[in-house]
């Protein structure tokens, strides 16, 4: 069955690129809503300053995950509570933001994640559609790539290779069943190397980027107070990202999704090339069976303690 919170919650914090204050309160729904951001900021209509979760919604970025509406309406930055929704299992919310972008807080998906527990969620009286992966799908950029392929269960499996020692390469793979993802990966940070923090910052960017809500790397050394969360923090911190971005179909996955060197770029058009072709797919009402290994199932407090 289809989910949504109990109660809103609030956040309030500085988007990572601009540097601004924001505002977000992530609202409950009715069934069918699915995920809508809703720009505050801006004026005229509520429905022309609204951007539904879709993948005919993604605009390409490098750096994060944007989306936008025909009337040019965007908001980026939302991989990471896109993330904790769909690891949550909560699909339906309305979003309502002050501004742009959505706050980077601590970095991760965990005080999203943490939110919505202590919220509760509610159950809906509407049946759960899924994506069924029915044949491999796959797309490159140079030597990066990323591929779904049939599977029961969603999982993820991940490999990065950076020439600094700190991160070095780093490979995992998970089931995102009962809880997983916010167990596993919920508490893993973005990261970038300090090199990448002085180019955007000259370009601009990252204007809101803090030690505090990045892994910060030069070398071998971990320049972040308090080092790494886990051992192999960075690779987990991707396949969180490729959890948000993989919620771009607007509905759950049941495939593998397999990522090297991938990043926002690679997984939106793996979505998009997934929704277009109408034989590697199949959309499927989730049974009871099927809803006790979703990704959100039985999530609890417990599963935060073990990220503390």
């Amino acid at each position: 069955m289809q989910t949504t919170l109990q109660t809103s919650v609030r956040f309030t914090g500085i988007a990572l690129h601009s540097g601004q204050e924001v505002t977000l309160d992530v609202r409950p729904a009715p069934a069918h809503h699915g995920i809508v951001f809703e720009r505050a900021d801006l004026s005229g209509p509520v429905a022309a300053r609204c951007v539904t979760v879709g993948a005919e919604a993604v605009i390409e970025a490098n750096l994060c995950t944007r989306i936008g509406n025909p009337q040019g309406v965007t908001v980026s930055t939302i991989e990471h509570l896109m993330a904790a929704l769909a690891g949550c299992g909560i699909h339906n919310a309305l979003i309502v933001l002050d501004g742009p972008e959505v706050p980077i807080l601590d970095g991760s998906s965990r005080p999203f994640v943490a939110a919505f527990v202590e919220a509760g969620m509610k159950t809906q009286n509407a049946p759960l559609l899924a994506l069924r992966v029915l044949r491999p799908i796959e797309v490159r950029i140079n030597d990066a790539w990323a591929r779904l392929e049939p599977a029961e269960h969603l999982s993820i499996a991940f490999e990065i290779d950076f020439p600094d020692s700190a991160i070095g390469r780093q490979q995992l793979e998970l089931t995102l069943c009962n809880g997983t993802f916010v167990r596993e990966l919920s508490d893993c940070r973005t990261f970038c190397r300090q090199s990448d923090v002085d180019f955007m910052r000259a370009n601009g960017l990252a204007l809101g980027g803090t030690y505090e809500n990045a892994v910060v790397v030069q070398g071998d050394a971990v320049l972040s107070p308090g080092g790494l969360r886990r051992a192999n923090e960075p690779v987990r911190h991707k396949m969180l990202d490729a959890m948000g971005d993989l919620a771009l179909a607007g509905a759950p996955i049941l495939g593998r999704y397999v990522g090297h060197r991938a990043g926002h770029t690679l997984t939106g058009r793996l979505v998009r090339a997934l929704l277009a072709d109408p034989l590697a797919f199949e959309w499927v009402s989730v049974d009871s069976d099927q809803a006790h290994s979703m990704p959100g199932a039985g999530v609890c407090a417990a599963d935060l303690a073990v990220t503390a």
